[in-house]
């Protein structure tokens, strides 16, 4: 009774809205089946770390297990990249490679991240804003690198609002795109033709990718090759028990780590700060923006094809894999029952994945 006491005397009412906001994850991940392996865990982290006297994380002297697991996991980028294994062997680049075009769309969706940083630059130093500006890459991965590269102070808010907005796209980007496009252009039926992609062209795809991009911005090499080794195991035939562990196994066990590790840096002394709340408010604009720039880049390029695009697969190139591509097709299928989007629009959110890493090397190229 008496730990109870004193536990209840240290409670306050920060602690009391951050197991809220815990509990609204957990109600999400369960109840509407969002991300549920992405924010379970970071919502039971987050009604954890705040806990009043919590063993957890860093009290004083003492160092908790999930200070731990975050040295040895994130502060390092280990997670990340190995995270990048498992991506990279789930994703099929078949309908990337058999229409190339589709590549343009994913790097248009990448316009919330330069949008942001301007933004970002009017409220925090050139280092955080770019730290900041990378959760428009819609990969948690990604924004985690970079973020720790940069060294920049509002690490916890950027892996948060990162994870969060890409589980919440499927209710960010509907609206969005609605509002940039008409029931006549969402309609839009667009062909899809299987062309054969041999073997070897599918073995040699993330090799030379990740020449290009060491070359193009050598500080995205990392997190590129990561991705692109993953890819290769998939493809080349001969280690498919390695990539079958790779998709489930190893992906699943590295992203409950992930959610619960980024949790401890939800303790509310930390993170119910005015800084805070902007980032998270910064990084919703830099998501909405990305998906507004794929669906007006369709858009414009419509003006002059005569086989016209359903603009709404331009919002599929945000990197959030592969939620994006499964949201735009359910769109069209809502307006048009019969019309089916699925193919094309993973072929642009596989391109974005590609995009999205690439630009997250070129701030660090620009910044470090």
């Amino acid at each position: 009774m008496e730990v109870l006491y004193q536990n209840l005397l240290n409670l306050d009412w920060k602690m009391i809205v951050m197991w809220a906001i815990g509990g609204i994850l957990i109600y999400l991940a369960i109840k509407k089946d969002m991300e549920p392996s992405l924010l379970l865990p970071m919502g039971f982290g987050a009604i954890l770390v705040n806990l009043p006297l919590s063993g957890a994380v860093t009290q004083g002297l003492e160092e908790g297990p999930l200070s731990i697991l975050y040295n040895a996991g994130i502060a390092n980028e280990l997670f990340p990249l190995i995270l990048f294994i498992g991506i990279g062997a789930m994703i099929d680049f078949g309908p990337l490679l058999s229409n190339p075009l589709l590549m343009l769309f994913g790097a248009a969706a990448q316009f919330g991240i330069f949008f942001t940083l301007c933004l970002a630059s009017m409220f925090f130093d050139l280092n955080d804003a770019a730290s900041i500006a990378i959760i428009g890459a819609a990969d948690g991965p990604t924004s985690i690198v970079v973020g720790q590269k940069l060294a920049s102070n509002y690490i916890g808010a950027i892996m948060v609002a990162a994870y969060s907005y890409m589980a919440l796209v499927p209710i960010i980007q509907p609206p969005i795109i609605k509002l940039l496009t008409t029931k006549k252009e969402r309609t839009i039926r667009m062909e899809y033709t299987q062309r054969p992609v041999s073997k070897t062209t599918r073995i040699l795809f993330p090799i030379c990718i990740t020449i290009i991009a060491g070359l193009i911005a050598p500080a995205s090499v990392a997190l590129v090759g990561f991705l692109m080794f993953g890819n290769l195991l998939r493809e080349c035939g001969v280690l498919d028990s390695l990539s079958e562990t790779a998709q489930k196994v190893l992906a699943n066990l590295v992203t409950i780590f992930l959610g619960i590790t980024i949790a401890s840096q939800m303790q509310a002394k930390n993170f119910l700060q005015f800084n805070t709340l902007l980032i998270l408010g910064l990084g919703l604009v830099a998501f909405i923006m990305d998906t507004a720039g794929g669906v007006l880049f369709a858009k414009v390029l419509n003006l002059f094809l005569k086989k016209k695009i359903n603009p709404m697969i331009g919002a599929a190139g945000i990197s959030a894999f592969p939620m994006s591509g499964r949201v735009v097709h359910k769109l069209a299928l809502k307006e048009d029952p019969t019309n089916f989007l699925l193919m094309q629009a993973t072929g642009v959110n596989v391109s974005g994945q590609i995009a999205s890493v690439i630009a997250g090397g070129l701030i660090l190229n620009f910044f470090l």
